[in-house]
């Protein structure tokens, strides 16, 4: 069994939680993250009073206001939540320089080789934990386990502001319990199917041959057929030299109105324009990833006559980009945006002169 120390650490409710945080009048209170009811937004995240209602990521907020009248909406601010994010990865490199960003709120540590707190990865997550508190008022759940895809599961378990060890020995009574629309990477869609096949835990998944899985669900086949057995080798990548930069979004349950992919797109796009800002990046090409409920996925690209610096150069390339796809007609369990060719930042004048001697 693999003696790898894997850490995964994920913000609690992130965004809600800095808006209840910054502002007192939220707290104990259901709020939204995300676009207005009246312009058919999309909800980003929610605090936990508002999860009680039964409202979570991706719902239309119209719904959201539906099922909790009393709901506040508030649209997210992602240069402020960006800003958090780096506190939080400060504290991650006093422990380990082998860290995975997954988002804002998320990331995967490698803690192999970390001597801190004699070595225990259990202490390093609540060591992590409580620095992350202290730095920033916010709670945070973590999940340690010899790869990624345990560690992940764990952070679950005890959320909020808990965390939770899978130690090699149990992993597999522990993936055999496992209800199989608790797998990552196994949304609603792809759950029922599953079911249909009479597959209804880990323990059940384990039971099926790789070419049985592969014949019904593809490449993704070869995943489930790993994971049930605990088996990951994915190792924890830490960044590296860009030659692009990309978000992405899994959603818990499959999109199916254009109007609310374009919102998402729209949220994707301007974080990832400030991120470009911060590093004093521009681009030429942008790319939208569009992955369909049923694992098939598809890229659209175009490359601008000019570097990228502003929302409005992007906002007409949503649209046009997503009418290439099957978006309209095929549930998404993914979207995501990315810019490449990136180089840097020129001065204004400097822009001037290029277009004048080009």
């Amino acid at each position: 069994m693999s003696s790898r120390k894997i850490i995964h650490v994920d913000m609690d409710a992130f965004y809600a939680a800095i808006e209840q945080r910054d502002n007192p009048g939220y707290r104990n209170r259901p709020l939204i993250v995300g676009g207005s009811p009246d312009a058919r937004g999309v909800v980003a995240t929610c605090s936990y009073e508002a999860r009680k209602f039964g409202i979570h990521s991706a719902m239309p907020s119209s719904t959201a206001q539906r099922l909790c009248p009393e709901g506040i909406f508030v649209y997210p601010r992602i240069p402020v939540y960006r800003q958090v994010s780096e506190k939080i990865h400060g504290v991650f490199r006093q422990y380990t320089d082998r860290i995975e960003p997954l988002s804002l709120d998320e990331a995967y540590l490698d803690v192999s080789e970390s001597s801190m707190c004699k070595g225990s990865a259990t202490l390093i997550a609540e060591d992590i934990r409580q620095k992350i508190y202290k730095e920033t008022r916010l709670t945070a759940s973590a999940g340690i386990s010899y790869n990624k895809f345990l560690a992940k599961m764990a952070s679950d378990i005890n959320k909020p502001n808990g965390q939770c060890v899978i130690l090699p020995d149990a992993s597999q009574a522990f993936i055999d319990n496992l209800a199989i629309g608790k797998f990552f990477g196994i949304g609603k869609a792809t759950e029922a199917r599953i079911q249909q096949l009479n597959i209804y835990n880990g323990h059940d998944l384990r039971q099926c041959s790789r070419e049985f899985l592969v014949q019904h669900f593809g490449k993704a086949g070869s995943y489930y057929y790993a994971i049930a057995r605990g088996d990951d080798n994915r190792e924890v990548v830490s960044s590296r030299v860009r030659k692009s930069l990309g978000s992405e979004n899994t959603f818990s349950e499959d999109l199916r109105d254009v109007a609310h992919m374009l919102h998402y797109l729209e949220l994707m796009t301007t974080e990832l324009l400030q991120v470009l800002k911060n590093k004093n990046l521009t681009a030429m090409t942008f790319t939208i990833k569009v992955k369909y409920h049923n694992f098939q996925q598809v890229t659209r690209s175009l490359t601008l006559d000019e570097p990228v610096t502003t929302l409005e150069q992007i906002l007409p390339l949503l649209p046009f980009l997503l009418n290439k796809t099957d978006a309209s007609t095929t549930p998404v369990r993914l979207l995501g945006v990315s810019f490449s060719s990136l180089m840097p930042l020129q001065s204004e004048d400097d822009i001037h002169q290029l277009n004048l001697f080009e």
